[in-house]
C-alpha cells in the first residue's frame, strides 16, 4: 500500500486512482463549504445550534478524507498487475 507506482500501473489502476481523487476532492469541497456556512451562522445567536451541527458534519467529512485515501490504496493494492499474469 501507498506505493506511487500503483497509481498508473495499468489503465484500471489509473481509473481507480482517478475515481478516488474525485471522491477526495468532493469530500474536501463539501467539508470546506460546511465549515464556511457554519462560521457564518455563528454570527447570529439564533442559528448557533445549526452552526454547531454543521461543524460536527464538517469534522466528520474531514475525517473521511484520509479514509478515502486509505480505501484508494487498499483497492489499488488488490488489483492485479501485469507481472501477476501467469500467461506471461
Amino acid at each position: 500500500m501507498f506505493k506511487p507506482h500503483l497509481h498508473t500501473a495499468t489503465p484500471r489502476h489509473a481509473e481507480v486512482y482517478g475515481f478516488y481523487e474525485k471522491v477526495y476532492t468532493v469530500i474536501d469541497l463539501c467539508a470546506g463549504l460546511t465549515f464556511l456556512v457554519g462560521s457564518v451562522l455563528f454570527l447570529w445567536e439564533s442559528t448557533t445550534h445549526f452552526a454547531t451541527w454543521l461543524f460536527i458534519i464538517g469534522s466528520a467529512m474531514f475525517a473521511a478524507r484520509p479514509l478515502s485515501r486509505f480505501l484508494r490504496e487498499f483497492h489499488l493494492g488488490r488489483l492485479p498487475l501485469p507481472e501477476d499474469d501467469p500467461k506471461t
